[in-house]
């Protein structure tokens, strides 16, 4: 499941970046009820990107921000509780990561669904009844 950490340079302390990768995936496993599960664990991946100020943007204007963004199976993030309590979570990691600089306000987490059935899990393209059973089996 790729994770997108994506942020304006200077938002975090440099170093610390991979420090959040780490806290955002176990914040994901926590709200999934999925914490030490090593089948889940091990099919999330991640990139991180660092851009200039001058290539981020809020009302057309240069500003500093970071995204959150995850591309999951249909099933994932589709509780409200769960959306509230990660959306929480990440937001206080990256404030804090941040050194409490960076304005929650700036802090922005979206979630895209795949098609069921398209999904790539351990190297097969898995319905979402497939992964859950591969995910429970763990």
């Amino acid at each position: 499941m790729p994770l997108t950490l994506t942020l304006t340079e200077g938002v975090l302390p440099q170093g610390t970046e991979n420090l959040a990768i780490a806290k955002i995936t176990d914040a994901m496993l926590k709200w999934h009820n999925l914490t030490g599960n090593e089948t889940m664990k091990s099919n999330i991946t991640a990139m991180i990107q660092v851009l200039p100020k001058s290539a981020t943007y809020a009302g057309g204007k240069e500003f500093s921000g970071v995204w959150v963004e995850w591309k999951v199976p249909s099933f994932a993030f589709t509780d409200r509780d769960v959306q509230i309590g990660f959306g929480q979570d990440v937001t206080n990691i990256i404030y804090e990561l941040s050194e409490r600089t960076q304005p929650r306000e700036n802090i922005y987490i979206n979630v895209v669904h795949a098609v069921d059935g398209s999904w790539n899990f351990n190297g097969i393209a898995m319905t979402n009844e497939q992964i859950t059973q591969a995910i429970a089996a763990n």
